[in-house]
């Protein structure tokens, strides 16, 4: 029996995953994703600093020459006897397909088509594009849409800059936005003096379909997101750091690189300039059904990612001393934020510092017949909630989508 049969059996439908730590050398790490303080250069300095942790990943991160091997992807740890053995989860997806992810999904996409990560950065990344598939195409990857929930448990300081920039001022022209490109090697290219910036509130979120410049804030940031890792910094100063020429043209096919216009193009410019950004992006948590019937029952359960076909999210908290079956149509990913109890067969914990190569019981994997069947979550504490992140792949059934 291979080892993903085999976990995949031994967890009844449940995988469990380890840490997947991400460094990214043009930021610095805001310290809330409990990774050990001495760990955050683990991967050494020229890295930078660990400032992201991905959630069931089957996506490669995208870090330049430097990039370790399978870094952005994660590993499902199986307990064989008195050893642990570790492979990719994208392994075992691509050897179980359906059995994992479900039919709907494997026929159509034949991969897990999303993955979620912590973002933790200290200040503010710069005003930046996914670009579409459309454009993604051009050097071999997927589009990217993404969103942002902001968990309390993880922010307990909101960073140097707690608010993000989204699209462009209405009234702006193209021409300014091109001639803010020109001049991206001439110290502030000001790109963001055309834009509009939201102050971050925890335990709420934002919707970022592909093509739409922003500027993410230094709350840590829960991020649901299509299977890709592509972006371009349209931004040349942030926090009085120079960003590199490089993440400029980062999405831009090696022929086109000085293509300024090639950079416009990639600008959704009706998505930008609406004047109504918040109304059609911001999200405030849904209740899933009836709070007063979820609550006589013991749990509370609420969409926070909901304006995507791409992906979408829940946050599902139990009470404490009290256990409860849950169902859901579709495979998922999820995290634990806070608590201790059971999951069918597996303990959950939520750590409260991590190791780097640390394994831990605060990540799994659902596969879709084990959440249609239903999951067993007891809450073994008598006064902290059990609280879980779960992420979701695309056209979630049991989600009306709300644009």
């Amino acid at each position: 029996m291979s080892l993903a049969k085999k976990a995949l059996e031994q967890g009844e439908g449940i995988l469990r995953l380890t840490p997947t730590w991400v460094p990214r050398s043009f930021c610095v790490p805001g310290r809330r994703i409990k990774l050990h303080p001495d760990d955050y250069y683990s991967l050494g300095g020229e890295r930078g600093g660990i400032d992201e942790r991905w959630f069931s990943s089957t996506t490669p991160a995208e870090n330049g020459p430097l990039t370790s091997k399978n870094e952005g992807l994660s590993h499902i740890a199986l307990e064989d006897g008195d050893k642990t053995e570790l492979f990719l989860l994208k392994d075992a997806i691509d050897e179980l397909g359906a059995e994992i992810i479900g039919s709907r999904l494997w026929d159509k996409y034949k991969s897990w088509p999303m993955y979620s990560k912590f973002f933790d950065n200290m200040g503010p990344l710069p005003h930046h594009i996914h670009p579409s598939d459309e454009f993604g195409k051009l050097t071999g990857q997927n589009g990217k849409p993404e969103a942002y929930y902001f968990p309390p448990q993880v922010n307990n300081h909101g960073g140097d800059f707690p608010y993000t920039f989204f699209g462009i001022a209405p009234g702006t022209s193209k021409e300014t936005i091109l001639e803010c490109l020109k001049n991206f090697n001439k110290g502030d290219n000001k790109i963001t003096n055309y834009s509009q910036a939201f102050r971050l509130q925890p335990g709420t979120g934002w919707n970022v379909p592909p093509g739409m410049l922003h500027a993410p804030g230094s709350l840590c940031t829960y991020e649901p997101q299509k299977a890709s890792d592509i972006f371009a910094m349209y931004q040349s100063l942030v926090n009085e750091a120079i960003i590199p020429d490089e993440l400029l043209w980062n999405a831009t096919p090696k022929d086109r690189v000085g293509d300024f216009d090639l950079l416009v193009e990639m600008i959704d410019w009706e998505l930008n300039v609406n004047p109504n950004i918040m109304d059609n992006h911001y999200m405030e948590p849904i209740p899933v059904e009836d709070r007063a019937e979820m609550n006589a029952k013991g749990y509370d359960d609420k969409w926070i990612c909901y304006r995507s076909h791409d992906y979408s999210a829940k946050e599902l908290t139990i009470f404490p001393g009290q256990t409860v079956t849950i169902t859901d149509a579709a495979a998922y990913g999820m995290i634990m934020m806070q608590g201790y109890g059971k999951m069918n067969n597996w303990d959950i914990e939520t750590p409260a510092l991590i190791r780097f190569g640390q394994l831990t019981h605060d990540e799994y994997f659902v596969s879709e017949k084990a959440a249609q069947a239903g999951v067993k979550i007891t809450n073994h504490s008598k006064t902290d909630p059990i609280v879980m992140l779960k992420h979701f792949g695309p056209d979630n059934p049991d989600l009306k989508v709300v644009e």
